[in-house]
């Protein structure tokens, strides 16, 4: 074998194939991985099908086609009343994650630090890494998961070169509110920071709560990149396609790294999405759809030992379970999947330092006979 050098040595298998790979094995409800486990509206993929039969199957134009980016166009317009221009200031994307590599890798160089948040999705820290950036983790305050921006200011040296934010959050399904957009704004134009904000779940909002975007602020947008999904939205994330959004001189850039990592995205799902997209409905009443999945499913853990924290946004329920057990949540995690077949993601591993505060994440964009079947496991626990 050859002799080799790891770019990332101490990164394994990421923790969502870990557990889904354990679910399986063991039989379990898998409530670990972010998907869900029920069809996509027909008429959707009736579309696709319909666009694959007009011959729509060739490569798409590398930042995505017209059609997507003109609908796009309109409903960031009436969405955060921000006028962005379909030709530049749009890149469609394999996924988010694709979307997030891609401008972190247009942006950051060897030595430039990033402010990023934990817990924190795991993808951030290694595309940092990858790209010679450096990670300034900070934790968010517990229980709530807000962001003390105190500490971010004193974390600010001349290598700052771009802030993470994630809203609403995974995994915690916390939400900033439009005085973190302020602050952020003040601190992003003082420094000349480049802001990534990963927006993936903003239609997934819940308790009249409203999602603040950094293209609701003029002058953050000004500077902001925004990640969006449509495989969190339609609940089609195997399709993994999403987009990013940002102004002309931050997006030519992204452009440039995207055309290179995968050139170009899905041709007739692009066009179905646009097609689909025209009909509002089809994402406004998203967050009713799924805070009734999340209501279901914590009124069914009533009388379990198990103590919910605030969920306003996202698909995920955190629990502590300081009321249980003391071990790791690691270790409460790999029980739960083998000995009680729930499948969950335990929160530390979201954290740099692994700060563990005794805490599992399940995915409640499951049908109800899911939800049901894994409540009843949860409350004899």
């Amino acid at each position: 074998m050859l002799s080799i050098s790891s770019r990332l040595p101490d990164i394994g298998t990421t923790i969502f194939d870990v557990m889904t790979k354990m679910a399986n094995e063991h039989g379990a409800i898998n409530l670990s991985q972010g998907f869900p486990d029920f069809d996509i509206d027909p008429k959707l993929v009736a579309l696709v099908h319909a666009f694959m039969l007009r011959g729509q199957n060739q490569y798409a134009t590398m930042h995505g086609v017209a059609p997507l980016r003109q609908i796009l166009t309109e409903i960031v317009f009436q969405t955060y009343r921000n006028k962005i221009s379909w030709e530049t200031d749009i890149t469609v994307t394999s996924g988010a994650t694709e979307g997030i590599f891609a401008a972190i890798t247009a942006f950051i160089n060897p030595g430039d630090e990033v402010i990023l948040f934990d817990p924190a999705y795991d993808s951030y820290d290694p595309a940092i890494r990858l790209n010679g950036g450096i990670p300034v983790q900070i934790n968010l305050t517990f229980p709530d998961f807000s962001i003390d921006w105190d500490i971010v200011k004193k974390k600010i040296t001349s290598r700052t070169r771009m802030i993470m934010v994630n809203t609403p959050h995974n995994p915690t399904g916390s939400v900033l509110k439009k005085s973190d957009l302020e602050e952020l704004e003040k601190i992003a134009l003082k420094h000349n920071l480049i802001v990534l904000s990963d927006e993936v779940y903003e239609r997934l909002i819940y308790d009249g709560q409203t999602h603040h975007s950094v293209l609701s602020l003029p002058g953050l947008a000004s500077q902001s990149l925004a990640i969006f999904s449509f495989g969190k939205t339609f609940h089609a994330t195997g399709w993994k396609i999403g987009y990013v959004v940002g102004p002309d001189y931050l997006s030519r850039e992204v452009k440039k790294t995207h055309q290179f990592i995968v050139y170009s995205v899905n041709t007739p799902i692009q066009h179905a999405l646009a097609e689909y997209l025209k009909v509002a409905d089809n994402y406004l009443n998203l967050g009713k759809f799924y805070q009734e999945k999340r209501d279901f499913f914590l009124d069914r853990m009533q009388g379990s030992s198990f103590v919910p924290l605030k969920s306003h946004g996202s698909y995920f329920q955190v629990f502590s379970y300081k009321n249980i057990s003391n071990k790791p949540d690691v270790e409460m995690a790999e029980e739960m999947t083998k000995k009680h077949k729930v499948a969950c993601i335990p929160v530390s591993v979201f954290y740099k330092d692994k700060t563990d505060n005794r805490l599992l994440r399940f995915c409640f964009g499951k049908k109800r006979e899911t939800l049901e079947k894994a409540a009843e496991i949860l409350r004899r626990i």
